[in-house]
């Protein structure tokens, strides 16, 4: 192993796996300097990089922007979460997070891969209010319709749902549209958290670059600022309002977490936008 990493058995056991492929939620561990990555994924990060210098700075203010949005949720005495497109479980976890306030919040991770749900089930079997969940967004009608969010989370109560850094991943009319059902079906008082990566005009000579890092099984669908701030919709933003990840102030410091390389501080070709917003009753 190269950069302390080692080869993660719990997720080399699930079905449907292929080592030999970058996947997008092993990359994103390890710019966030985890353990839970292979060698395709190492190699398509340092591709990445070359393509953004900054992606692992964007990557570890990502992180921080969604520990600090659950802990400003939390204190606000929201004690349900739905982390949609949650990822491999990371410091600080959602539940960890939520719980300096509210020591006995319910976490629902959502996410489709199986990968991702094999080891945040592993790691999380003992923890009775923490539910780990096969599905994807784009079919989310069964999601919010079926009994495994449905008996875990009352959505006609206040809920936190967050969206981090995986709506890039999905077709942008669709995800749009998932995003709205959710927002339709959260209760006044409920919180929306949403970070996505968006183009610029300094983009389009990296955009490809990007893409040959993530490889073709993980097509990225940027969009504009405009389109990630419809995705509010008529909730209303709390401050800052919508900013660069990286401008996000965070309120508690990130556990420190050293970046796998030097990150140089310069503007993103394309960037990645935060915000959270709340449904007014």
């Amino acid at each position: 192993m190269t950069d302390g990493s080692r080869e993660p058995e719990e997720i080399a056991r699930a079905e449907d796996f292929d080592p030999t492929k970058p996947n997008a939620a092993r990359i994103y561990d390890y710019l966030l300097g985890g353990k839970d990555n292979f060698a395709a994924d190492r190699e398509a990060a340092a591709e990445l990089v070359r393509a953004l210098p900054d992606a692992g700075l964007v990557a570890q203010a990502n992180r921080t922007f969604l520990a600090a949005a659950v802990r400003y949720v939390a204190r606000r005495g929201i004690g349900q979460f739905v982390d949609i497109g949650a990822g491999l479980p990371t410091q600080p976890n959602v539940h960890e997070c939520a719980r300096e306030a509210v020591p006995d919040a319910r976490v629902a991770y959502v996410d489709n891969d199986a990968v991702v749900v094999a080891h945040a089930r592993a790691l999380m079997a003992t923890d009775h209010h923490v539910t780990v969940i096969s599905k994807d967004l784009l079919d989310y009608e069964a999601l919010l319709s079926g009994p495994e969010l449905g008996g875990f989370v009352d959505l006609s109560e206040p809920v936190c749902v967050l969206f981090v850094s995986m709506l890039h991943f999905l077709p942008t009319a669709e995800a749009d549209a998932a995003v709205a059902a959710f927002r339709e079906r959260m209760a006044p008082g409920s919180y929306l958290v949403i970070s996505a990566g968006v183009w610029n005009e300094r983009s389009a000579p990296v955009r490809d670059q990007i893409q040959s890092a993530y490889g073709e099984d993980t097509p990225l669908t940027g969009r504009t600022a405009a389109e990630f701030a419809a995705c509010f919709g008529d909730f209303e933003l709390e401050p800052p309002g919508i900013v660069a990840v990286t401008d996000w102030p965070a309120d508690t410091p990130h556990p420190e977490r050293p970046l796998l390389r030097s990150v140089p501080a310069a503007p993103a070709k394309a960037q990645m936008l935060a915000g959270i917003a709340c449904k007014r009753g």
